[in-house]
């Protein structure tokens, strides 16, 4: 039987998924080209690991050789909760509120994968939760998801930009998307509001002064330059999703209950400076707040006092 856009997105949305889009698994011409010039500009800081399989993120068939589509899939985490508020504490980006969203997504698109399977012995996919070489963005925007916003987060007419993308090439051919048009306009809100000035200029990030790199990816100590300017995020940084007009008019509360309970909103530094690691693993190993170790947390902690 052969397996038809309606077909995956009819399961995708049994799976937890909220957007389904399918885009040529063509090389990404231009986008590669932008990414390029990001990386010689020094915009990716310490992280080596995009320079080191820039190639591969321009033609996913150095992936998958006989790919055909390439499936963007959307999952909204949005949760309308807001902080507590707390003295002497570091905000959580609402990402990382939750259960770590890789281990959600990844046990999805094996059982999603799987029942393409049945339907179709000849069904082939290779997939990717932005853990691979993979422009994830640039085929969501491909696939009709949204349009790239100026903050550089992919933006959706119906979730605005709080979702996870996971990305399927496969050997499958299906009927494409028409990229959306790009609705940001004239606006500048997510540029002006952002603590750091991270935002060089429309659609571009220097990680050098981003709040969620230095917090999450950054390995080393946070310059000083930044020193008052955190606003108070100890993990990641919303300020620039927070004032963009789609996000306050169009956010969606989540439908995955492991993005709306058991909530690490906030981070007192007084915790922080009695952990340790047996402590931190019982705490956070299923937390996207793992990624940054314990060291790094008690390193943003002490940034913040």
């Amino acid at each position: 039987m052969k397996i038809t856009n309606e077909k995956v997105i009819e399961l995708a949305k049994e799976y937890g998924f909220d957007l389904a889009g399918f885009s040529m698994a063509v090389p990404l011409e231009e986008e590669f080209e932008n990414l390029s010039r990001w990386v010689s500009n020094g915009y990716h800081a310490s992280m080596e690991y995009i320079p080191r399989n820039l190639a591969k993120r321009k033609d996913v068939r150095t992936i998958l050789a006989d790919a055909k589509s390439v499936i963007s899939l959307g999952m909204n985490y949005y949760n309308e909760e807001n902080y507590e508020g707390l003295k002497n504490a570091g905000r959580v980006s609402r990402y990382a509120w939750g259960k770590d969203y890789h281990l959600i997504i990844w046990e999805r698109l094996e059982s999603l994968i799987e029942e393409l399977e049945q339907i179709d012995p000849g069904f082939k996919a290779v997939e990717y939760v932005d853990t691979g070489p993979v422009m994830d963005k640039a085929w969501a925007v491909r696939g009709g998801l949204g349009w790239l916003g100026k903050n550089s987060n992919v933006i959706s007419k119906s979730y605005g930009s709080w979702f996870f993308i996971a990305t399927l090439i496969t050997n499958y051919e299906f009927e494409y998307a028409v990229p959306m048009k790009d609705f940001c306009g004239t606006c500048r809100a997510c540029i002006d509001a952002c603590p750091t000035q991270a935002i060089v200029k429309d659609y571009v990030i220097d990680a050098n002064r981003c709040i969620s790199f230095l917090t999450i990816e950054n390995k080393g100590e946070i310059p000083d330059e930044f020193k008052g300017k955190f606003e108070s995020w100890i993990f990641g940084c919303d300020v620039c999703q927070d004032v963009c007009p789609w996000n306050i008019s169009f956010s969606v509360p989540a439908r995955e209950e492991e993005f709306t309970k058991n909530l690490t909103k906030e981070i007192s530094f007084e915790e922080v400076d009695n952990m340790d690691e047996v402590m931190f693993r019982k705490k956070f190993e299923t937390s996207p707040i793992y990624r940054a170790k314990l060291k790094g947390i008690k390193r943003n902690s002490e940034f913040l006092k």
